[in-house]
């Protein structure tokens, strides 16, 4: 049973930063950010803060978004008109409660359920699209200084399915591997699932598996038998 997520992805210092905002860019944009394993909170490094964010939002502000199923277009629609709205309220309160809106934030003309891709930064956590999983174009990207410090922002919610991590050390990747709280974690990817591999959430994301030999467990019956002679 999969229950949604709110997933971190924690950019540390040492990343290549071409590549990994590229990788940003692609991961959110999936599906118009309607994916429950689509990251949200965008936790970056102090140090480079301030040129992921304005790299960030100028390679998001030059996506095409138009219909999905037409040549050279990147994003497409909304599922449906609702989510233009319940999209619209969130940039709406967080930019109220202090966020920058850096790019996006509103309807793309007015036939179809497109929206902008968006970058809201240093979100408040008080701000609704940062507790409620925004299930569309929106990223809240924040700062942190140490690692500790990341953490405690990727654990904040109570929902664990997916978290990401972008580094080029070793060490910060075993560290986040281990003490992340989430059924999937991506180092250095937004790819948390394939077939031969378990996939499902901790804590609110869900209950049991899907893929892998773990996936088979809830439709098998174990039979323990003591046979004394």
């Amino acid at each position: 049973m999969e229950l949604g997520g709110h997933a971190p992805a924690v950019i540390f210092s040492d990343v290549d930063i071409d590549k990994t905002v590229a990788a940003c860019v692609a991961g959110k944009t999936r599906n118009a950010g309607q994916v429950c394993t689509s990251p949200t909170r965008f936790i970056v490094h102090e140090s480079i803060f301030d040129e992921f964010v304005s790299r960030f939002a100028l390679a998001l502000s030059d996506i095409t978004v138009a219909d999905g199923l037409a040549a050279n277009v990147q994003m497409g629609p909304l599922a449906n008109r609702r989510r233009l709205q319940a999209i619209g309220e969130l940039v709406d309160d967080a930019v109220s409660q202090g966020a920058k809106l850096v790019t996006g934030g509103h309807r793309i003309g007015e036939t179809g359920n497109f929206f902008q891709p968006t970058v809201l930064a240093d979100t408040p956590t008080s701000a609704r699209a940062m507790n409620e999983e925004p299930f569309g174009p929106i990223a809240m990207v924040n700062r942190f200084g140490e690692i500790d410090d990341a953490l405690e922002q990727s654990h904040r919610l109570d929902v664990g399915l997916a978290a990401y991590v972008f580094t080029r050390s070793a060490a910060n990747a075993q560290v986040m591997s281990e003490e992340l709280r989430a059924g999937g974690i991506g180092v250095n990817s937004f790819s948390v699932s394939s077939i031969e591999a378990p996939f499902g959430g901790l804590k609110d994301s869900g209950h049991g598996y899907e893929g892998g030999s773990e996936g088979l467990d809830s439709y098998l019956h174990h039979k323990y038998v003591n046979h004394i002679a």
